[in-house]
């Protein structure tokens, strides 16, 4: 297969993934002068449902990568607030940053890559069957032999090996057309049980958009995701989100013939999130995005990662194309735990939180109260890396 191991190469890099980390790191490589070849098995625009909020870390790196006016422009929606609850109990935390459909925004991001140069093939299944090399070895691991071409991969979860956490949960979501008028523009609700928790925001168009992070236990208890969300946002004391037409909280699935929409429509669920990936480089290659390591985030951290991970891998992949495989490798790894380890400890931490529905009861009590206990933590998933 041209282009691939035993012919000459027609591109210097190939990004596997063209969600946000991949375009993005695609996009900066094509301007840094590279022959570049984005390739997805996907083909757009695609239905995602997570990382549909960007926080204020977020938007710094869109910023710094010369795109911080995309999200305004594809019209998404400022977010303003945080509205958590649990047992019945709410409070409420002042939030910055925008919502805005995965639709509309790898789209555009997929635009710009392309804009900058980049070779975009859609439909295409990377795999080793396909004639290519899973992990491409091509280049001399003590940085005498330069590779052929790097292959970064920014294809999520399952991108490269990884270890999974045992107490890892299962990702969910879907984007419901129909919702309760309780759930407005401009909020991130988040509904906390015993068996995971709930996040719901309205999209740039109306819709509801439901991302969800579940012990598999409790999903199989309840009998499918959708009706492990009602369960949750039921507990927690949000209004039900079931009903496509005259919504009523007394009225029970059966009744009327009515049906939860959660039923009706299609749940996407995502493979166990908190992973560790065995290694996030190596001769010929990179991992950014959700494939360099994953732990449950929250208010679009997932999403500033992606970003901010695939700026910071340009010129690395420059200095590994350069010959300095060993130097590359170390200068990739340092920079992954600066500017994304230290906020993945701190979601590790609400995490742990968010499995303790009694200790959680009293978090939320003390917001109630004392909102300010919460900015803390706030402003270090909103500050932008340095």
């Amino acid at each position: 297969m041209n282009g691939f191991p035993g012919s000459t190469p027609e591109f210097d890099v190939l990004v596997i993934g063209a969600g946000p980390a991949g375009s993005i790191a695609a996009r900066g490589l094509a301007l840094a002068g590279l022959r570049v070849r984005m390739i997805d098995k996907a083909t757009f625009p695609r239905r995602k449902v997570c990382g549909c909020c960007l926080n204020g870390n977020a938007l710094a790196a869109l910023e710094n990568v010369g795109l911080g006016d995309l999200p305004a422009k594809l019209g998404a929606v400022p977010l303003h607030m945080f509205l958590t609850a649990t047992a019945g109990r709410m409070a409420a935390v002042p939030l910055k940053g925008v919502s805005l459909s995965r639709d509309a925004l790898d789209v555009a991001l997929i635009g710009e890559a392309v804009k900058a140069g980049v070779e975009f093939r859609e439909g295409v299944n990377h795999s080793p069957q396909s004639g290519e090399t899973a992990f491409p070895r091509l280049g001399d691991a003590g940085g005498r032999c330069p590779p052929a071409f790097i292959t970064v991969y920014a294809s999520g979860l399952n991108g490269v090996p990884s270890t999974v956490a045992n107490t890892s949960r299962l990702g969910a979501g879907t984007i419901l057309e129909h919702a309760p008028a309780f759930y407005e523009p401009g909020r991130i609700y988040m509904a906390v049980g015993t068996g995971g928790y709930v996040g719901l925001v309205r999209l740039e168009d109306g819709r509801l958009d439901a991302a969800a992070a579940f012990d598999p236990a409790f999903v199989r208890s309840c009998g499918g995701m959708g009706n492990a969300a009602e369960r949750v946002v039921k507990e927690a004391g949000f209004p039900p989100l079931g009903w496509s037409s005259g919504f009523s909280p007394s009225l029970m699935p059966d009744t009327d013939g009515l049906k939860p929409e959660l039923q009706l429509n299609a749940w996407k669920g995502t493979p166990a999130l908190t992973r560790t990936p065995n290694a996030i480089a190596g001769p010929g290659w990179f991992a950014v995005g959700d494939a360099a390591g994953y732990v449950e985030p929250f208010t679009g951290e997932g999403m500033a990662w992606a970003i901010s991970g695939a700026a910071a891998v340009v010129p690395l992949v420059r200095q590994m194309l350069a010959g300095d495989t060993a130097g590359a490798i170390a200068g990739w790894t340092k920079q992954h735990a600066k500017i994304i380890g230290r906020r993945q400890r701190t979601c590790r931490k609400l995490a742990r939180l968010l499995r303790s529905p009694g200790i959680y009861d009293w978090v939320v009590r003390g917001m109630h109260w004392f909102p300010a206990i919460a900015r803390p933590v706030v402003r270090a998933l909103n500050r932008p890396n340095a």
